[in-house]
């Protein structure tokens, strides 16, 4: 049976996940947890805490706030200063390759590379979302009537990609070959890069503010609807022509986060009322995580191996749930 080791924390939980046999929390009050041999907890920002996101390679975190800075941790804990615009409210970060630390503030957004060097990226709208390319220095930009992707690394020409609306959350697949956004309206959109053919995926009742790939990113998994919608990205269309997946359906409750395991084809699903389900892609079985709690579940994150499940709430709940007796 799946057990639960609560974690005490101070408010909305931003981000929640692990950095090799650590876990982590990261409140907007401002606090970083990290919990392993014992417990160590940080406020590197002055104000509050609005973005976290771990490293490619998931051997730091990364944080920006609405003091202007961004601060890395190491797994021992220890911030380090990455990047600093005074006066800026920092509320979107993304990590690259090779160290690379992307960050945006209204219509601007930079790229850190690891050797200290540091681009800027101007836009004529609000940037609404950044990733990187899981290879190369390649920056996904959104933006309002679509997405930007320029290189970071070298001084090659952008590519602009073109579909009406205000485009926020944004991801490439884990092969490279297609770059999806999360849009003011329900729905998502994405691009096969290939030849830029669009791909409109439409019916959410509510925005889409969570998306995991499953391993080897067969799926999408999102948010938005009384169940977890997972996107077919097999074969030579992606999800165009093909009916999503729904796990872990609910009468009247929606999902608010979601979280692909990263070994096997499960998806664990978090919802508006606090409680987490597990299910399986192949016959829809389920497992009970967690039963209902104060919040709508914020995060959730699989440590490397599969076992634990961090998980934070929007109602200063946190905790681990470990799948091993």
């Amino acid at each position: 049976m799946p057990t639960i080791a609560p974690v005490e924390i101070d408010g909305f939980v931003v981000r929640a996940g692990f950095l090799k046999d650590s876990a982590y929390f990261a409140s907007g009050e401002g606090e970083v947890l990290f919990s392993g041999r014992g417990e160590t907890r940080l406020r590197p920002h002055k104000a509050g805490l609005l973005a976290a996101v771990p490293s490619m390679d998931g051997s730091a975190l990364v944080t920006s706030g609405d003091d202007g800075c961004i601060y890395q941790f190491g797994s021992d804990g220890a911030p380090a200063l990455v990047a600093e615009r005074a006066r800026k409210w920092i509320d979107l970060i993304a990590t690259g390759p090779s160290g690379a630390v992307a960050y945006a503030s209204g219509r601007t957004a930079w790229v850190r590379l690891a050797d200290g060097r540091e681009k800027e990226f101007a836009h004529e709208r609000a940037v609404g979302g950044l990733a990187f390319a899981p290879k190369g220095t390649r920056l996904a930009v959104s933006r309002y009537d679509g997405a930007t992707m320029w290189w970071a690394g070298t001084d090659g020409d952008p590519v602009d990609l073109s579909w009406k609306g205000a485009h926020l959350g944004i991801s490439f697949s884990p092969d490279g070959k297609y770059l999806v956004t999360a849009m003011q309206e329900n729905a998502l959109h994405g691009w096969r890069l290939s030849d830029a053919q669009d791909m409109r995926m439409t019916g959410y009742p509510a925005k889409v503010k969570s998306f995991s790939w499953s391993v080897k990113g067969k799926y999408l998994a999102t948010s938005g609807a009384n169940a977890a919608i997972l996107w077919p990205f097999f074969g030579k269309t992606g999800p165009m022509g093909q009916t999503p997946l729904q796990l872990g359906t609910r009468n009247e409750t929606f999902v608010s986060a979601v979280a692909c395991h990263p070994k096997e084809d499960v998806v664990a699903v978090g919802y508006q009322d606090g409680m987490i389900m597990m299910c399986r892609f192949a016959d829809n079985a389920e497992v009970q995580l967690r039963r209902p709690g104060k919040g709508p579940i914020s995060t959730m994150d699989w440590d490397k191996d599969g076992t634990r499940l961090a998980f934070g709430t929007e109602e200063a709940e946190a905790g681990l749930i470990s799948l091993q007796d």
